[in-house]
């Protein structure tokens, strides 16, 4: 839009506006049911993608553990992850629902007359800057602050789940039965921690900082990419998430381990909890992945 459009636009009276519900980004489910289904079909479908990259061994020199290390020290087998896998995603899809059953569709129809008002409450932007912040960067803001509370949200849960013995015995140690994470079990959890920490989590995220249905599609769909991805297994240098983030595969396999299984407790987008608790780990990762791996090797001869 140039100056004397925009000019005229703003020297108008209000626009006049017509209210109608939002289209389906596709015609035969809504949006709200999409952003349960999106979940499953990510969560799957990357999951499967880093096991044909662990059975064919595509990129091996990335690893973080070698592929003898998920056998011999991992404590359960992949079917019962699948099977808690799915169980909590059952949870999770039957919570969604209930969650946002009441909740009002998305509805279009008012673009400028709201951006005539935020353009006037904001004399000291161009117009194409207040359209800009309308359509992307509101939403864009709104979903970051959904990262935060989400964070905080498990950092807490998920450091009380170690500092409480009750905790971890009863809930959090299922997770842990994976010393060598791996794409698909990222929700290995015991049912009531998963419903507590993820599910909850971020539908307390979803409400607090008040995303529409389509931002939570978004903000559902990327949580779960990026939970996957942080239980990939690999240190993927090539990877976004991995580049953007601090908190990564490499930085949550960590956690994982014997070594580092009392810091690294931020999941899953930043690391700012861990800073300013002073949880994050400090020692030398390489030095103690070389005393594991003997450890290991040591147990399978005497095996």
């Amino acid at each position: 839009m140039n100056y004397s459009t925009a000019d005229a636009f703003l020297s108008a009276p209000p626009p006049s506006f017509e209210i109608r519900e939002r289209e389906p980004l596709l015609p035969f489910v809504s949006d709200k049911y999409l952003s349960l289904i999106l979940t499953i079909v990510i969560y799957w479908g990357v999951s499967i993608s880093f096991h044909v990259i662990d059975t064919l061994d595509l990129l091996p020199k990335y690893r973080i553990h070698p592929p003898e290390e998920v056998a011999s020290r991992n404590k359960v087998t992949v079917l019962e992850v699948i099977r808690d896998v799915l169980l909590q995603q059952l949870i999770q899809t039957i919570t969604g629902i209930v969650l946002t059953y009441y909740d009002p569709p998305d509805y279009v129809g008012m673009e400028a007359r709201d951006i005539w008002v935020l353009a006037h409450k904001l004399p000291f932007m161009s117009l194409p800057v207040v359209s800009f912040l309308y359509y992307y960067g509101f939403s864009i803001m709104k979903i970051i602050a959904a990262f935060f509370v989400l964070d905080t949200w498990q950092y807490f849960l998920h450091r009380a789940m170690h500092n409480y013995k009750y905790l971890y015995r009863t809930f959090h140690s299922r997770h842990h039965r994976l010393y060598v994470p791996y794409a698909f079990g990222a929700l290995y959890n015991h049912p009531f921690e998963g419903l507590l920490m993820d599910t909850l989590g971020a539908g307390l995220a979803f409400k607090l900082c008040g995303l529409t249905i389509r931002e939570s599609l978004l903000f559902f769909s990327f949580s779960t990419l990026k939970t996957v991805d942080d239980h990939c297994g690999y240190a993927l240098p090539f990877d976004p998430l991995q580049i953007i983030f601090q908190n990564n595969a490499a930085y949550h396999d960590i956690h994982h381990q014997q070594f580092g299984i009392k810091s690294n407790f931020s999941q899953p987008f930043f690391i700012v909890w861990d800073k300013w608790l002073g949880t994050q780990y400090k020692g030398n990762r390489n030095a103690r992945d070389a005393a594991v791996t003997e450890k290991s090797e040591v147990e399978k001869k005497e095996k």
